[in-house]
């Protein structure tokens, strides 16, 4: 497959004579004479690498590049720059530029940057494509869901992980915020960095201080030794604030400080430390609420929701949850050596009913306990005794009408298994009140089959 490139340069006889050179060496090149034109042919034909002058009219090298991380995000950009602007170059290559040559080109140097660029283009198409496959077949990275709530989370989660950005994730308990955090850091420049999480409103108050910001040896009693905080272990890396609201509004200002800075003092220290670090916000609480009731700074809100991402909760993602199932029975599975391969209908039918106040944690919690008491080759309804909705000590039971006398069923000798099938279907339905996920408990079939059949009746 041919690698295609686009020189963008205003200088035509610089421009004209880079693409004389790379056609010659058997590249597919394009010209573009200014940063506007660059940005527009390369939306319409995609090139591996982007071959761009740093100083050109309309739209700069630099600002050409911001576009292109949005529009083209595979396309390897090299950056050509004169030597007095060599410092512009280094800054952009920090903004995603894939390498730069200073005038007049090293043509040596560029035919050997010219098949690597094109290579981590190639590996960046292929990673985009297989997230994307991904996100169709399971989720996005540790998140599972293919369901129309859900793909807003994946959007942002995918515009979010290659910036710098603080991002703000808001949701129920148990919606599954830090995994959308993990996520973002694994998909991010700082995979390989550290991942620190803080559940804010787990410490005490009077170490909160110390544990994000470290501490000297004597800053209070008790302090025996220097101690890195929460920031300095995540250098280079992601630091994640669960629950950032239940910070009060004192070491909010000093967080939001560290912020805008990057500069972290420890307890008890003189001098102040720069950090590299991405901050990754949570609240389970609305963010609106909270700033009404005085328990968020409005400036840390404004500081951290650079990108905001808001998770359904579970009931809002019913249609999630057969994967969710799936990918935790085979996670229990593995951590208890057991062999399940499934679940019943009757369960299936339970499980997608149940309200799960808890969301997905609940859910996780109840297949856990389930998986381990089950000794059989499928959950059923027996091993989900904490299921919400049957009398758990938070819940209210379901309580499943027993079929009245006025509803039994009777049929002559002679009716066929179909026929019987429907009419046992109908009048199920019909001693439920038309309520289908309760026909389809009692009928012990998974609300889809009921749906499915109905379907079918409707269409006969």
């Amino acid at each position: 497959m041919s690698i295609k490139i686009l020189v963008v340069d205003d200088e035509t006889a610089a421009r004209r004579g880079l693409v004389s050179l790379l056609s010659g060496w058997g590249y597919e090149v394009e010209e573009a004479a200014d940063g506007r034109e660059g940005l527009e042919k390369a939306v319409a034909g995609l090139p591996s690498v982007v071959l761009a002058d740093l100083v050109m009219p309309r739209l700069d090298g630099h600002a050409l590049l911001r576009a292109l991380r949005e529009e083209v995000p595979f396309a390897a950009v090299i950056l050509l720059t004169g030597q007095g602007s060599i410092e512009t170059a280094v800054a952009a290559m920090k903004e995603g530029a894939y390498d730069y040559l200073t005038k007049p080109v090293d043509m040596a140097r560029l035919r050997l940057l010219i098949p690597k660029a094109a290579s981590s283009s190639e590996a960046l198409r292929q990673v985009a494509l297989l997230r994307r496959q991904l996100s169709q077949v399971m989720g996005m990275g540790r998140l599972v869901g293919t369901g129309p709530a859900m793909q807003p989370v994946y959007r942002m989660i995918e515009m979010a992980a290659p910036t710098p950005a603080p991002v703000l994730i808001t949701g129920e308990s148990g919606t599954g915020k830090e995994l959308v955090a993990r996520t973002i850091h694994e998909l991010s420049p700082r995979a390989r960095a550290p991942f620190v999480a803080v559940n804010c409103a787990a410490i005490p108050e009077t170490l909160l201080e110390s544990e994000i910001f470290g501490h000297e040896k004597g800053a209070f009693t008790g302090a025996l030794e220097r101690r890195a905080g929460c920031f300095e272990l995540a250098h280079q890396g992601t630091l994640f604030l669960d629950e950032i609201a239940e910070m009060n509004p004192a070491m909010q200002a000093k967080f939001l400080r560290v912020l805008e800075t990057g500069m972290v003092r420890r307890l008890g220290g003189r001098t102040e430390v720069q950090m590299d670090v991405r901050v990754l916000a949570a609240t389970n609480t609305d963010p609106q609420k909270a700033l009404r009731d005085g328990t968020l700074r409005e400036d840390l809100y404004y500081r951290l929701n650079v990108v905001s991402i808001a998770l359904p909760p579970l009931r809002e993602r019913r249609e999630d949850i057969p994967l969710l199932v799936q990918a935790f029975i085979e996670e229990f599975n593995a951590k208890y050596d057991k062999r399940i391969g499934g679940v019943e209908e009757s369960a299936q039918v339970a499980l997608e009913a149940a309200p799960w106040p808890g969301n997905v944690r609940e859910l996780r919690n109840t297949l856990e306990r389930a998986v381990i008491v089950c000794g059989d080759q499928r959950l059923g309804l027996k091993h989900l005794s904490n299921l919400p909705g049957t009398g758990g000590p938070d819940t209210a039971p379901v309580h499943l009408e027993p079929v009245s006398a006025e509803h039994a069923l009777t049929l002559p000798v002679g009716t066929t298994l179909d026929e019987a099938e429907k009419q046992l279907i109908l009048r199920t339905l019909a001693a439920q009140d038309n309520n289908k996920t309760r026909a389809a408990q009692v009928l012990g079939i998974s609300l889809k089959t009921l749906h499915n059949k109905l379907k079918a009746y409707s269409g006969s």
